[in-house]
């Protein structure tokens, strides 16, 4: 594979891995919405699991649109981004500051992909805690994209940026206003529950 190859391929997976986080933070949002019609004036509803489903889908496709885009930079070297970059932030001879954004996003993509497939053994408070780091990571894929981002230069790119900017910031504002009113965990179903209601129904 030639070096102009890797370098289109570094490119488009990196804008690629940075729509699919903006994506995957939003359908994050809506995965916890009560309710979501499937289409205007439709009664069926998109089941909690489906969304979060896609939620946990578009994640995982970013986190390896990233690993597609850091291996792809590395072995091209064009750049000076070594393999100690990848996990090392401001270790980098090209844009140390930029590159150093990228580099603590994917680190922190990777842990909350990693303790989301882990969160029955974490539980839901720790799993919570960590899953709140996205809030972080997409800032800094977005600094990172802005600032080394081949196409961020172009009308398209900016685009991009900005379109991402206010759908991460109108589901950050839904995010925080559902925690403060949402209870400590998650809903548990008391034992019994139905069969009391329809006992009370019968009388």
């Amino acid at each position: 594979m030639s070096v102009g190859v890797l370098w289109l391929v570094s490119r488009a997976a990196g804008l690629v891995a940075f729509v699919l986080l903006t994506t995957a933070l939003v359908a994050g949002v809506v995965a916890t919405a009560p309710t979501m019609p499937m289409s205007p004036g439709a009664d069926r509803r998109w089941p909690r699991w489906a969304r979060q489903a896609l939620h946990r889908d578009l994640a995982l496709l970013a986190a390896g649109a990233l690993v597609v885009h850091v291996v792809s930079v590395v072995l091209d070297g064009y750049v000076d981004v070594g393999w100690v970059s990848v996990v090392l932030p401001f270790t980098a001879g090209y844009h140390p500051v930029a590159v150093a954004a990228g580099t603590l996003a994917l680190d922190t993509v990777l842990v909350v992909v990693a303790t989301s497939l882990l969160r029955v053994r974490l539980g839901y408070r720790s799993w919570r805690a960590v899953h709140w780091l996205v809030y972080a990571a997409w800032p800094l894929a977005a600094l990172h994209y802005l600032y080394v981002g081949t196409d961020a230069g172009t009308w398209w790119g900016r685009s991009v940026a900005i379109v991402g900017t206010v759908a991460v910031l109108v589901a950050a504002a839904v995010r925080l206003a559902a925690a403060r009113s949402a209870p400590a965990g998650p809903p548990v179903a008391r034992p019994g529950g139905s069969r009391a209601r329809a006992a009370g129904r019968r009388r």
